[in-house]
């Protein structure tokens, strides 16, 4: 592998504090930010996705809430861009929570590219619900199901497409080629009571900037029951503007959910011994320092 192929990326859950460190890694060894966020993709979305447009960053406001975007699309966009930045001899740090699109792109994963013949079959899948989707992918790919989470419903009908269209399972498909970087990872290291409480009062603050109204922004402007509104944030607060919560309970619920999905991160990203967990952004600074003297 040349030498000039490192690249960094910092992981780990949802408001663990990863932007942060990424503008501060990124300040220190002129680095060049990527987002690996599956939401922030997407225009219009910005205070339910928690984007920071303080500083300059790739991949985010990619694409409208009606485009489809798949991590075929992000690992492509991605391998392009570090390809660019190293050979403006800067650094690439990816920075983000979906571990699909991370892993990607850090371990070559070879992703069928699935094209317009997919349009009526996606129409028709998004009518069922999670369970039902899980249930017929079950039957289809029992492995790619086991990995899985059974109520995201966008990455069900993705592995469901796959496999309903090329005729062989997902799971099987989703093989590794000799990735194409060397790449350090980095994780953010969190006490997971300190994290809930950082989250619920970062929700309580998007609540003060305007979710609500960027919601009923959106829902003006786009189908409610889009794939991408569909998510946390979003679903909840259309339960609210539909009158079937208050929006005490509303906010409750995102709180709930956020919490359920940052365990489900920390699951995903444990179980890979790349990763070298840090509490403190000096240490981060230390091996970011060490890996690019080798």
């Amino acid at each position: 592998m040349k030498k000039n192929n490192k690249i960094v990326a910092i992981v780990g859950p949802t408001g663990s504090g990863k932007t942060e460190w990424a503008k501060r890694l990124a300040k220190k060894f002129s680095g060049k930010i990527i987002s690996a966020d599956s939401r922030q993709i997407y225009k219009g979305m910005d205070i339910g996705t928690g984007k920071d447009k303080s500083f300059k960053q790739a991949l985010i406001d990619v694409v409208e809430p009606t485009k489809k975007f798949t991590v075929y699309d992000y690992q492509q966009l991605t391998n392009k861009l570090i390809n660019q930045y190293l050979t403006m001899k800067a650094l690439p740090i990816l920075c983000g929570g979906t571990g699909l699109y991370l892993y990607a792109v850090l371990y070559g994963y070879v992703i069928p590219s699935i094209k317009e013949e997919s349009e009526k079959l996606r129409q028709k899948l998004e009518k069922l619900s999670s369970s039902e989707l899980f249930e017929r992918l079950k039957g289809l790919d029992p492995q790619a199901a086991q990995k899985i989470d059974p109520k995201n419903k966008r990455r069900l009908i993705r592995a469901l497409e796959v496999v309903m269209l090329s005729g062989s399972q997902f799971s099987i498909q989703q093989k590794k080629l000799k990735p194409k970087f060397n790449a350090l990872i980095i994780g953010v290291k969190t006490d997971r009571e300190t994290l809930y409480s950082k989250i619920d009062a970062r929700i309580e603050q998007m609540i003060k900037n305007g979710l609500v109204e960027e919601v009923r922004g959106l829902i003006t402007k786009y189908r409610s029951d889009l794939p991408a509104l569909n998510t946390i944030g979003y679903k909840e607060i259309i339960d609210y503007l539909r009158n079937k919560i208050s929006l005490k309970d509303a906010i409750a619920k995102i709180k709930t959910n956020t919490h359920a999905y940052v365990r489900r991160q920390e699951t995903w990203f444990r179980k890979n011994k790349d990763i070298k967990w840090v509490s403190r952004y000096e240490d981060a600074k230390k091996l970011v320092e060490r890996f690019l003297k080798k």
